[in-house]
């Protein structure tokens, strides 16, 4: 089961899914945890290339081409060989975020993003998506607040945020049955609690398909 975690900037998701990542390891879930861009020796480097603040030249082809490299490595290295050995996959961003920063943030062809995310990730897509939605204005200040580096993408207009927020709330709408949208503006401990209901019907839903399947 590939699941992936989305929200705008400060919104807590890699809080939460490192704690629900611990959670599930606890309770003795094959369970693995990555992200992206990142995930790999390759992708780290990448990263590192279209975070940085001093790439502020970067065109928008350019930034999605790399994350599209990026998620390329992640899905051939490190997703695919973990699903095919029964792990759950646990990832902080996937394919949903260049839709929503450089599509309907910046503007590309979704179309063409899509083609390009086709291609680059043979078709993988994930089984299901939290998306951890708040208002951008609060995610920003809780990013400055706990004294973190903003990065090359933290550093855009509000209405780039906006626009990264208004995108992921439409895709969530087009795809109810993938997406499941938490309040991200509750407490941690509330959200986590929250996170883990969920999970845990995923994972109820799960063992009931296993067991059908050993019975057909």
């Amino acid at each position: 089961m590939f699941i992936t975690f989305e929200g705008p900037e400060g919104s807590g998701k890699t809080t939460q899914i490192r704690r629900l990542h611990a959670e599930l390891t606890a309770r003795g879930v094959p369970v693995v945890l990555t992200r992206e861009p990142g995930g790999t020796p390759i992708g780290e480097m990448v990263r590192h290339i279209i975070l940085s603040p001093e790439h502020a030249e970067m065109s928008a082809v350019t930034e999605f081409l790399l994350f599209s490299a990026s998620r390329a490595q992640l899905v051939a290295q490190f997703v695919r060989p973990h699903l095919a050995a029964g792990a759950i996959v646990l990832c902080d961003r996937f394919a949903d975020s260049s839709l929503a920063y450089q599509g309907y943030a910046r503007g590309l062809d979704l179309a063409a993003l899509r083609a390009v995310t086709q291609f680059a990730t043979s078709g993988l897509t994930p089984d299901h998506t939290f998306y951890f939605d708040l208002d951008v204005r609060v995610g920003l200040q809780r990013k400055q607040h706990a004294d973190q580096q903003l990065d090359r993408l933290d550093g855009q207009a509000l209405e780039f945020h906006e626009r990264v927020r208004r995108g992921y709330l439409e895709m969530a709408a087009q795809a109810p049955e993938r997406w499941v949208v938490i309040d991200a503006a509750a407490g941690p401990d509330a959200v986590q609690a929250e996170l883990q209901r969920h999970m845990t019907a995923l994972l109820a839903a799960r063992e009931r398909f296993s067991s059908l399947k050993e019975d057909a």
